[in-house]
């Protein structure tokens, strides 16, 4: 009986042997796949219209995000005579935005400049349809700030497209005086007032 035990003992430390030996083996949970991250978007270039005393006056495309100061430098840097106090270098550009940078010696700029909102170097540089415009394109109007133009695109959003400039007068802080300062940079539709 003795080789029994004995060969019931190897057989059992065999068995345990190869019962340690797979679970040791076999593969434990899902295996992992490492995949490169998603590519960043790249957001299109915005036009600036720089003009005025610089160096090199016109069109520049510049990234979302830069400032008054980077267009500048696009354009070759401020003239000798420019008056670097009447702009505001640290605003941030909006697309069609255009700096107009005076002369010391210009008394005002060919064309009006804005005194809220935007900086006072910036005029809308083409007409804004009023139903597609985004706030910071509606920020280049007079007068019109980041909360005026948040509430004309959240009325837009609420109640649908304007059907006439003069709708404007249903937004809250929009008045007579006002619409009739904006209604010369205003489209709706592709329809000019």
């Amino acid at each position: 009986m003795r080789w029994l035990d004995t060969a019931i003992g190897v057989l059992a430390g065999v068995l345990l042997a190869g019962i340690a030996l797979w679970v040791a083996s076999s593969p434990r949970g899902h295996p992992i796949t490492l995949e490169p991250p998603p590519p960043t978007p790249t957001t299109a270039p915005i036009a600036v219209h720089v003009a005025g005393a610089v160096v090199k006056p016109g069109l520049y495309f510049l990234h979302p995000g830069r400032r008054v100061q980077d267009a500048i430098n696009a354009a070759g840097g401020l003239a000798p005579d420019a008056d670097a106090d009447a702009v505001n270098l640290a605003a941030v550009l909006a697309d069609g935005m255009r700096i107009y940078v005076p002369q010391r010696s210009t008394a005002t700029p060919p064309r009006p400049l804005i005194s809220t909102g935007m900086p006072p170097s910036t005029t809308p540089l083409a007409s804004i349809d009023l139903n597609s415009a985004d706030t910071q394109q509606l920020q280049s109007l007079p007068g019109i700030g980041p909360k005026l133009a948040q509430r004309i695109v959240e009325y837009r959003q609420k109640h649908g497209a304007f059907h006439q400039i003069d709708d404007l007068l249903k937004v809250k802080g929009i008045g007579e005086s006002l619409l009739e300062k904006i209604k010369p940079y205003l489209t709706i539709s592709g329809v000019q007032r």
